[in-house]
C-alpha cells in the first residue's frame, strides 16, 4: 500500500498558505491598509470554508454521529484531522487482520493489441485511504483556484503598486504559486483516473514533470499578464475578468438548456432541489475559476448523469489555447501602449516577448505530455498533435474563405454569354451528396470518459460497504485528461 504522501502535501500547502496569509494580514493591519487586509483574509477564509464543506460532504459526516469531527471542521482544522486519520489508517495496515476484503478488476495497458484483466483484493483500510486521497485531490483543486490563484494575483498587484516585495508577501506568493500548480497537477491526474477507471494507471515521474512545467509556465504567465494590465488600466480589468468568468460559468448552463434534459436529481439523495441547484452553481463556479487561469482538465456537462463531459475533443482545447494566446497578447499590447513611467526601468518589449514565449513553452510541454508521457496514450483514438494540426488547418481555411479576394466569381462575370445551351453536369448532385455525407461524419478525436467511483468503506459500526460516492465534481472537484 502506497504512503499517503499526496494527502500530506495537500495539507502542508493548505496550512502554510493559511499561516502566511494570516501573518501578512496582520502586517497590513499594523500599516493601516484596511483594504489589502480585508482582501487577503477573504481569499484565505472563503476557500478554507469550501474545503471544510467538501471534506464533510464526501465523508458524509452529517449523516453520522461524529460531533467532534464536525466541531473541528467548524474551527477550520478539518484537513489536519483528516490527514492524521489517514496516516493512522496507513500505520494500522497489517497489524490487525481485516474481516472484510473486496475484489477489484483492473485492465492492464494493452500490449500488442491485447489487454489482460487482473483481480486484486482491496481491504477495508485501503478502501478508506482511497476515499481520503480522492477527497484531498478535490480539495486541492478548490484551494488552488478559488484561493491561491486570486491571492497570488492580489499580492503581485500590491507589489507592483508599492514597488516593494516584503519577506512576508514574497513567501505567500511562492506558496500560492506552488499550491496552484499542485492543484492543477492533481486535477490532471484525477481526470486520467476518472476516464481510465477500468485500467490500472501508472503515472511515471516524467509525466509529473511535464505537467508541473506545463502548468507552471501557463499559470505564472497568466497571472503576470493580468497584473500588468490591471496596473495601468484599473477600470478595464473588471470587465475583462467578468467576461472571462461569465463565459465559462454560463457555458455549461447554456448547453444544458439547449439539450432540454431533465434537472439532475441523482447528485445526492439527501439534497433538495434547492440544494442540488446550489451544488451545481458551485461546480460551475469552480469550473469558471479554473478556466480563468488555465485549461480545465475536466469539462462540465450538466445534462450527463455524471456531470462530466465524456468526450474529449482536441479541437476545443486548441481553440481555448489559441484564443487565450490572442487575449494575452492583446492585454500585453494595451499595457505596452498605456504603461506609466514606473516601467521605464525595464525593457518593455523584452518583457512582452518573454511572456509570450513562456506561454508558448507551456503549450510545448502540454504537447510533450499528451504525445509522449501520458500514461494511457495507447488508448487514444487519435493523436493530439494531429488534432491540433487539423484545427489549425480548419481555422486557416475558414479565414481564407471569408476573405473577399478569395471568393469565387460567377461565370457570367468572367465569361461572355454564349448562344449555346449550357449543359449541367450529371454528377453534380452526386458530389453534393458526398459532401453532405462527409460533413456529417463524427469527429474521431473524441473518446469516452469513464466514471470515477469512490467506495465508502464501512466504519466499525458496520455500515453498508458499497455506498458508491459518484466521482462527479458536484461532490468533489474533478477534471479531464
Amino acid at each position: 500500500m502506497r504512503l499517503p504522501s499526496s494527502i500530506f502535501v495537500s495539507v502542508s500547502l493548505f496550512t502554510a498558505e493559511t499561516t502566511a496569509a494570516l501573518y501578512l494580514s496582520s502586517t497590513y493591519s499594523s500599516a493601516g491598509d484596511q483594504i489589502w487586509q480585508g482582501l487577503t483574509l477573504l481569499f484565505t477564509l472563503v476557500p478554507s470554508v469550501l474545503v471544510q464543506l467538501t471534506l464533510t460532504f464526501i465523508h458524509r459526516d452529517l449523516s453520522r454521529d461524529r460531533p467532534l469531527i464536525l466541531l473541528l471542521h467548524i474551527l477550520q482544522l478539518g484537513p489536519i484531522v483528516r490527514c492524521l486519520e489517514a496516516f493512522c489508517i496507513y500505520g494500522s495496515v497489517g497489524r490487525v487482520e481485516e474481516p472484510y476484503v473486496s475484489i477489484t478488476r483492473k485492465k492492464q495497458m494493452p500490449r500488442g493489441g491485447q489487454s489482460e484483466e487482473v483481480e486484486r483484493q482491496v481491504g477495508q483500510a485501503e478502501g478508506k485511504l482511497f476515499t481520503h486521497r480522492a477527497a484531498f485531490a478535490r480539495t486541492s483543486v478548490i484551494q488552488a483556484f478559488l484561493g491561491s490563484a486570486p491571492q497570488l494575483t492580489l499580492q503581485l498587484y500590491i507589489c507592483v503598486l508599492q514597488r516593494d516585495v516584503s519577506i512576508g508577501r514574497g513567501t505567500l506568493m511562492v506558496i500560492s504559486l506552488l499550491s496552484i500548480v499542485y492543484g492543477a497537477l492533481r486535477c490532471n491526474i484525477l481526470a486520467i483516473k476518472i476516464k481510465y477507471d477500468d485500467y490500472e494507471v501508472d503515472v511515471r515521474p516524467m509525466a509529473y514533470l511535464c505537467i508541473f512545467l506545463w502548468r507552471s509556465f501557463e499559470i505564472a504567465t497568466r497571472v503576470v499578464v493580468l497584473v500588468l494590465f490591471s496596473s495601468v488600466l484599473q477600470l478595464w480589468v473588471l470587465p475583462v475578468v467578468l467576461v472571462n468568468f461569465l463565459v465559462f460559468f454560463l457555458y455549461p448552463w447554456i448547453l444544458f438548456w439547449q439539450s432540454h434534459s431533465p434537472f439532475p436529481e441523482n447528485i445526492e439523495k439527501t439534497l433538495t432541489r434547492v440544494g442540488t441547484t446550489i451544488v451545481l452553481c458551485l461546480l460551475t463556479f469552480l469550473y469558471a475559476g479554473i478556466n480563468m487561469f488555465c485549461w480545465s482538465a475536466v469539462q462540465v456537462k450538466l445534462n450527463d448523469p455524471d456531470l462530466i463531459n465524456k468526450s474529449q475533443n482536441w479541437y476545443r482545447m486548441s481553440v481555448y489555447y489559441m484564443l487565450r494566446f490572442v487575449e494575452n497578447a492583446s492585454l500585453l499590447l494595451l499595457w505596452y501602449i498605456y504603461k506609466t513611467d514606473f516601467y521605464k526601468v525595464i525593457c518593455a518589449p523584452l518583457l512582452v516577448l518573454q511572456l509570450l514565449v513562456a506561454y508558448a513553452i507551456a503549450i510545448f510541454f502540454m504537447l510533450v505530455f499528451y504525445q509522449f508521457c501520458h500514461p494511457c496514450r495507447r488508448l487514444f483514438s487519435s493523436s493530439m498533435t494531429q488534432g491540433l494540426w487539423d484545427c489549425s488547418s480548419l481555422l486557416c481555411l475558414m479565414c481564407n474563405s471569408a476573405s473577399p479576394q478569395n471568393r469565387p466569381m460567377g461565370k457570367a462575370v468572367l465569361e461572355p454569354s454564349s448562344p449555346t445551351t449550357h449543359k449541367e453536369p450529371a454528377n453534380d448532385r452526386a458530389h453534393d451528396t458526398v459532401s453532405d455525407t462527409t460533413d456529417d461524419l463524427p469527429n474521431d478525436t473524441t473518446y469516452d470518459m469513464l466514471n470515477d467511483t469512490i467506495y465508502d468503506i464501512p466504519d466499525d459500526t458496520g455500515n453498508n460497504i458499497a455506498a458508491g460516492v459518484n466521482g462527479d465534481i458536484c461532490h468533489t472537484v474533478s477534471c479531464n485528461a
